[in-house]
């Protein structure tokens, strides 16, 4: 059952990690534990290990950006693609199988967590054994698929508020250029709901201007709600 790009010496470790909840409940006689708790940590060594990479990059990336393309490395769609790139085989019970369980990006995406978690602890909880694994596969994302998801990312998330505090109204993007050359435009955007201005943004073109107004409709509402507004 070893894999041929992470090497166990612990076999039992990477059972465990690809054994879904739903198969121990349809094996109870079964002594072996879910993935749960190995995913749990793997989550937290991905995201340890994706902002060392981003902090590396060159030219300097800033805060913003860093934390964006973060969330973009380490999301959900993005770690089931590397499952499918690892070919990780899940053990899942026999009705999550049924509803697609193969194909289920949140399994798939906790299986490479659980798969991690599994590895650091394999190789004697020594992070730079799983390090250059892992910015391998960063290493391969693309950077316009990076950029292009976490842009998606923020836009979609304010629109998730929106819609579950609002109600089924789509924000609307107002953007226009405030200076700079043709070749080195600079944007301003604004981002209302229902007339009202919840954020605005700068940026080198629309798109930039318009994540960076969600960014900051997201960051003035977080605010709010701590100061209890």
């Amino acid at each position: 059952m070893n894999h041929p790009l992470l090497k166990f010496e612990n076999e039992l470790l990477l059972r465990q990690a690809l054994t879904h909840r739903s198969y121990v409940n349809e094996n109870p006689s079964m002594k072996e534990k879910d993935n749960e708790r190995l995913e749990f940590l793997g989550d937290a060594i991905l995201n340890f290990l994706s902002g060392q990479y981003l902090y590396r990059q060159q030219p300097p990336l800033g805060e913003d950006e860093m934390t964006r393309r973060r969330a973009a490395l380490v999301d959900e769609k993005q770690l089931a693609q590397f499952a499918v790139i690892l070919g990780l085989k899940m053990r899942l019970g026999n009705g999550v199988i049924r509803e697609g369980g193969f194909q289920n990006a949140n399994l798939l995406s906790s299986a490479f967590e659980a798969v991690i978690g599994a590895y650091f602890l394999d190789k004697g909880s020594d992070i730079e054994q799983v390090r250059p694994h892992i910015e391998q596969l960063f290493n391969d994302v693309p950077e316009q698929m990076m950029i292009s998801r976490s842009n998606v990312d923020v836009k979609n998330r304010f629109q998730e508020w929106v819609q579950g505090n609002i109600g089924p109204v789509t924000p609307r993007y107002q953007a226009e250029k405030i200076g700079g050359p043709d070749h080195a435009p600079h944007f301003c955007a604004q981002v209302f709901v229902n007339q009202v201005e919840y954020g605005k943004g700068e940026g080198r073109s629309k798109k930039e201007a318009e994540k960076q107004a969600a960014e900051n409709a997201l960051t003035r509402l977080q605010e709010q709600e701590k100061l209890g507004i």
